[in-house]
């Protein structure tokens, strides 16, 4: 028996499963988020990285200075004219995130079964022996038996480089561990978890409104990454301090769901975020590993049903150092997308890994698969009849143009919107086509400058499954002529790759205006010349 996500045609013909993949009329409709650093920010690196598929460039505040992140920047924008390819940014911050400091950056060596010194005094030099760490209550936080992570940047899991401790003692403010494990610990940064304990430090920790108020503001950035949130005020704090500092009021809010308070706490957060990031290498920390799996689908679920985009990350680790996944990753790849994942969210890969541009192609090209077996009807019909009678307006014109754009077989759905939320609603309902979001510029004012919005409603469409931006020309506003926009939208996507060239427009079989929101949707039907 099939699973009930899955589209399958009966029998399955396994030849078939060793023919090439045929060329689409559109990339994957799942966006990719690649993280930029030490190995991937170069300007030919990145433009790499954009024409593999990366829609989304992260940058994680967990290492590295503002001037070095601000270069890589700089490169990023020079990438984007290149190659025209649209990419939002995103801005992780460091939140509670305990970590070893290591002056020296020399490898340190662990053996299993000797005892192993945690202490907050930085002055001291790491050794075999003795680990100075950024936190001075974790004497207070933890007792005997607790157990502690340490890893390189995002956890790779892999025995010989990250250690697992036992805390037997506690002596003042210094916590002395049983080494479970042998590792050696190579690398700038390594990260420390303690398993299922609260940690007493702020979610927006000082030095991340620091960075937020200075690189944040500077970059204008279009989403804000908030690691470790426990509850629904750390998502309104955050949002009540990005509404201070101008143009981020427009800035959406990331929970990056990494323990178990923001699990325990998880419906009320994902009412109050704009998105959600399951952070799968911490969670696994604190979670069971058989656990892991029932949070992922359970949380996807949800986000689904709430019409917001839900990231997942830690998909592709042995990409970090090899060309080719391993199987198991590619079907958790794939398993990630049929779950209703928006976005695949790639750490380590990317950001010190050998092979950024493969790791991004072949996560695309794994994606694409999955996508052309998704059992889309199966999934439209939970989404209506969990949305309920009697609908929004909103909701019953943005289920209806799914429903018809499928009826009709039509290759692509245009939607003109000022805010952008009238396309995430049509995405919500995954529809098998594209979802080109036309976004209308509205001109306005503070009484000392007049300004167009637009850009961030477009660069935070690129986070969200199936739907790809397109700004209006902002000149035309007021008397927008929906045939020339037709026109333009068709020729962005032949230029995107969204529709081949040698494919034109026979007709469009309707048109939907809804004039109060100033929201079209006039669906194309392609046909082959």
């Amino acid at each position: 028996m099939h699973s009930s996500h899955l589209l399958l045609e009966e029998p399955i013909r396994m030849s078939s499963i060793l023919e090439p993949s045929k060329p689409s009329f559109f990339p994957a409709m799942t966006k990719l988020v690649g993280t930029l650093g030490p190995k991937s920010r170069s300007v030919e690196i990145i433009s790499g990285c954009l024409k593999a598929g990366m829609s989304v460039a992260r940058f994680d505040f967990s290492w590295g200075d503002t001037e070095f992140h601000q270069e890589t920047l700089e490169n990023l924008k020079i990438a984007i004219k290149s190659t025209k390819k649209l990419c939002a940014v995103m801005l992780d911050t460091v939140g509670p995130e305990l970590q070893v400091v290591n002056k020296t950056d020399h490898p340190i060596a662990l053996e299993a079964d000797s005892l192993l010194v945690l202490t907050p005094d930085q002055d001291k030099e790491a050794t075999s022996n003795l680990l100075p760490i950024n936190f001075s209550g974790l004497s207070k936080a933890v007792k005997p038996g607790d157990t502690i992570f340490i890893g390189q940047y995002l956890f790779t899991g892999n025995e010989t480089t990250s250690v697992w401790l036992e805390v037997t003692e506690v002596k003042g403010e210094d916590v002395v561990c049983l080494i479970k494990n042998s590792a050696t610990l190579a690398g700038s940064l390594y990260t420390l978890h303690v398993s299922q304990i609260r940690i007493d430090l702020p979610t927006l920790t000082d030095t991340d409104k620091e960075v937020i108020s200075t690189w944040g503001v500077r970059n204008n950035i279009d989403i804000l990454s908030l690691s470790y949130p426990r509850h629904r005020e750390d998502i309104r704090h955050a949002r009540e301090y990005l509404s201070k500092l101008g143009d981020l009021s427009q800035t959406q809010i990331f929970a990056k769901i990494e323990n178990i308070e923001g699990l325990t706490h998880f419906d009320e957060i994902l009412q109050e975020a704009d998105g959600i990031i399951i952070s799968r290498g911490n969670l696994g920390i604190d979670l069971p590993p058989e656990k892991v799996f029932l949070f992922q689908k359970a949380a996807v679920y949800k986000c689904n049903m709430a019409g917001k985009p839900v990231v997942i990350t830690r998909v592709v680790d042995s990409m970090t150092d090899n060309l080719r996944p391993t199987r198991a990753e590619a079907t958790d790849v794939a398993n990630a997308v049929l779950d209703g994942s928006d976005a695949i969210l790639l750490g380590a890969e990317t950001l010190r890994g050998l092979y950024p541009v493969e790791t991004i192609s072949t996560v695309s090209k794994i994606c694409a698969e999955a996508e052309k077996v998704y059992n889309q009807d199966l999934y439209f019909k939970k989404a209506v009849k969990y949305v309920g009678e009697p609908m929004t307006h909103l909701e019953s014109i943005a289920s209806s143009a799914v429903r018809a754009a499928i009826k009709v077989k039509a290759s692509v759905i245009i939607c003109f919107t000022s805010s952008g939320r009238a396309a995430r609603l049509i995405a919500k309902y995954r529809p098998t086509m594209p979802v080109l979001s036309v976004v209308i510029p509205l001109l306005k004012t503070n009484q000392l400058r007049w300004t167009f919005s637009g850009a961030f409603e477009a660069r935070q469409s690129l986070i969200v499954r199936g739907l790809f931006p397109m700004l209006a020309d902002p000149r035309h506003q007021g008397q927008l002529d929906p045939e020339m926009v037709l026109e333009s939208s068709s020729c962005h996507m032949m230029a995107w790759g969204c529709l081949l060239q040698h494919y034109m427009v026979n007709h469009f079989p309707f048109v939907l205006h809804w004039p109060s929101t100033r929201l079209s949707l006039p669906v194309r039907q392609m046909s082959q010349s």
